[in-house]
């Protein structure tokens, strides 16, 4: 008899298979002695759509909501059922005895396998494979510590939940929203409380009035010192008048030195990394997308297998884990972190709290190197970005601390107090792992030395300079801060109650690390909101969408409540019949809210073009990185792209130039006013271009490959990496 093996990807699939000794491939499975390993195409199985419930579902009318199965059933996925049968004859295969899931170890990983099963009506027993690296070690200790699938009968249950109470509540919404208004409304628990925070802020900042605020600085012997309000410590005031009399105070007078401080400092590391953190940082330093950096992650992770599991939401390692850090660090020891890595594994590892902590690790930990060999030219240019920032974190948090000695020097002027400070770098620790590269920006490193001043010594000739600012709004949303509003939205609660603020923050707000970088997507495929340069900012439909939805639906503090009674779930406290009532309560007040409603839609966007099937007008939209024609009528449905950004640079400008128009006619504009024909382009292009040929290519690759042992962020790659062969 032989175990089944279920994994989520056919990449992990083979690996499982490579360790556990099957070689003999079948159609979508691979098998051996004592196993056969097959493999979902992610889900292959999901809820029924409306429909499959009742024929009259298939016309979207107001009389039929709400819509609320009293069983849901599961469909097989069009796009992926052939793979669905393979899995399903090898489940009821009568030489198999049991079936082993090695999907994902998380809500959803379990949500993959278990669908299948219950679709295929499965009825052998169900061990559970649980891993958070898929690297030959990881699998074959992960075999040798099989949990019963029994064990994970209550994750499965919180995971089955969440999906039934999204598509009640996504459904019935929308469909209440597009038949009330006609127009294609799209809503849910996570994507319009995020769609709300946007415009929140656009209000913040379109109602920011600028207030101007005052302070007063002196030079004396090339040291500088900053009047301090004694009540309050800060060092402005919004009272022009009180600086005005402050200068008239102190201009010309001595000051004596009432105190001369030195107190040593450390500062530690950045914590490691978890998913929605690198996501941030990659933004903020490469301009990657959350989707973009979720992918580069899960290939570095399946393909090649150097960093663990990519969607946690720990930072911190359990002290299990702790052993195999010399090994980490073996395997990390090529290029730029060969130095960095040796000197470490030349010592004992020596760990501490800010990152070794088995209660803040639940279902996975930190993203850290695995213990496999890395090879970096394998590695594209932006995987190689991503690897690097993992590395170097890892590495960080082993080092020492950055240490350095504060001076403080305290001035009695006219009984005001000001302050000089100054600073003496001890020790880089950390520090080290960044020293040439601009990617630690958590403390500012300059040593400034101070003069030789001494307490109770008298400071003449100091002259006094009125300084001015004014407050700033708040900068509007980038898809690194929009990631920490929905990692931490108290900010956005209408009632600030400790109960609320303390689910919130034990759920991790918003959607989950798996999940944020897709409700991004789907708001900008949604033209919901919109991309200019950076920063994101909400649409006129956006606009009208939140004016248009219940209220609740669009604050954070119902996917609180969901998340907190999903991880209650999960740990067998809670029925998950009882949220699903609560759920369907909720989608009934819901409906008939937007029945009553008295709110239009209006379309601001609508152009003088005609559809081509439908002959209605058409909406102009803009995607993320396009705009597109849209038809108002959404069960025509057509749609096309007349504008996009291309990867072409401007000969003048250098930036992105966009792409307009059709087959010959498309010409390329830049915002800098410049325009270029395709057709001149590829001329162009073809002139500039001729003297790259295979020769060149081959010596680039020859480059590479010695490169790929240097610094990722060296020049030669960026310049490189700009040029289109």
């Amino acid at each position: 008899m032989k175990s089944l093996v279920i994994a989520e990807k056919p990449s992990v699939g083979r690996d499982i298979a490579k360790v556990l000794k099957c070689s003999k491939n079948i159609n979508g499975a691979i098998e051996g002695e004592k196993y056969v390993v097959t493999w979902g195409l992610g889900h292959l199985v999901t809820l029924a759509d409306p429909e499959a419930y009742d024929e009259k579902y298939k016309e979207w009318k107001m009389e039929y909501l709400p819509m609320l199965p009293k069983k849901f059933e599961l469909v097989v996925m069009k796009q992926t059922s052939n793979q669905y049968k393979t899995v399903k004859t090898q489940i009821h295969r009568k030489d198999i005895s049991d079936i082993i899931i090695a999907t994902d170890a998380g809500r959803e990983g379990e949500l993959v396998a278990r669908w299948i099963l219950e679709k295929a009506i499965n009825q052998k027993p169900v061990r559970r494979l649980w891993i958070s690296s898929v690297t030959d070690k990881a699998i074959k200790e992960g075999f040798l510590h099989l949990k019963n699938g029994k064990e994970y009968e209550n994750l499965y249950q919180a995971a089955v939940a969440r999906a039934e109470a999204d598509w009640i509540v996504g459904m019935n919404a929308t469909r209440a929203l597009t038949c009330k208004y006609n127009a294609s409304l799209s809503c849910g628990r996570v994507q319009t409380p995020t769609l709300a925070m946007i415009a929140a802020r656009e209000e913040e900042i379109k109602s920011f009035t600028p207030v101007p605020y005052y302070g007063l600085v002196g030079k004396i012997n090339g040291m500088t010192i900053i009047w301090t309000d004694k009540k309050s410590n800060g060092h402005t005031t919004f009272e022009r008048s009180k600086i005005e009399e402050l200068y008239s105070r102190v201009k010309g007078k001595t000051g004596v030195v009432c105190d001369r401080t030195s107190t040593v400092k450390k500062v530690y590391s950045p914590g490691l990394y978890d998913l929605t953190e690198l996501q941030r940082d990659a933004n903020k330093k490469f301009d990657f997308s959350a989707k973009e950096t979720l992918n580069i992650m899960q290939r570095l992770y399946e393909n090649h297998k150097v960093l663990t599991y990519p969607r946690t939401d720990s930072r911190y390692l359990p002290n299990d884990i702790v052993g195999t850090l010399k090994e980490r660090l073996e395997s990390i020891s090529v290029g730029p972190y060969r130095k960095l890595a040796g000197i470490l594994a030349k010592k004992p590892i020596i760990t501490n709290s800010s990152f070794v902590d088995d209660q803040k690790v639940s279902d996975h930990h930190a993203i850290i190197p695995t213990e496999q060999y890395v090879n970096l030219e394998n590695m594209s240019y932006d995987e190689r970005k991503i690897y690097d920032l993992v590395v170097r974190r890892f590495l960080a948090v082993l080092y020492p601390p950055y240490v350095y000695e504060e001076v403080t020097i305290k001035i009695d002027i006219e009984k005001e107090d000001f302050i000089a400070k100054g600073k003496i770098e001890k020790s880089l620790g950390y520090k080290e792992v960044y020293e040439k590269s601009s990617e630690d920006e958590t403390i500012d490193d300059k040593s400034t030395v101070l003069p030789n001043i001494n307490k109770n010594d008298v400071l003449e000739d100091i002259v006094f300079t009125i300084t001015e600012g004014k407050t700033k709004p708040p900068a509007p949303f980038n898809e690194a801060s929009l990631l920490s509003a929905m990692e931490n939205p108290v900010h956005f609660l209408e009632q600030k109650k400790k109960a609320l603020i303390q689910t919130l923050g034990e759920t991790g707000g918003l959607g989950t690390v798996a999940t944020r970088a897709d409700i991004i997507e789907k708001l900008f495929h949604s033209f919901l909101m919109e991309k200019r340069g950076k920063d994101i900012f909400i649409t006129s439909k956006g606009k009208q969408l939140l004016e248009l939805v219940p209220k609740d639906l669009k604050t954070p503090e119902l996917t609180a409540q969901l998340e907190m009674k999903l991880s209650k779930i999960s740990t067998g406290n809670l029925k998950k019949q009882e949220l699903m009532n609560e759920m369907t309560n909720y989608t009934k007040e819901i409906v008939a809210e937007i029945k009553t409603s008295d709110g239009t839609f209006r379309h601001d966007n609508m152009t003088n073009t005609k559809c081509p099937n439908c002959g209605k007008k058409m909406l102009l939209v803009s995607g993320k990185n396009s705009k597109m024609l849209v038809c108002q009528d959404r069960e025509c449905g057509y749609r096309e792209t007349i504008e996009r950004t291309s990867n072409a640079r401007c000969p003048v400008c250098h930036k992105k130039m966009g792409l307009k128009g059709k087959g010959d006619a498309q010409i390329f504009t830049c915002a800098c006013g410049y325009k270029e024909k395709l057709s001149a382009f590829t001329q162009r292009r073809k002139k500039e271009g001729a003297g790259v040929g295979k020769k060149d290519v081959a010596n680039y690759m020859k480059k590479m490959k010695s490169e790929a042992q240097a610094p990722v962020n060296n020049a030669f790659a960026d310049a490189f990496a700009k040029l289109k062969l």
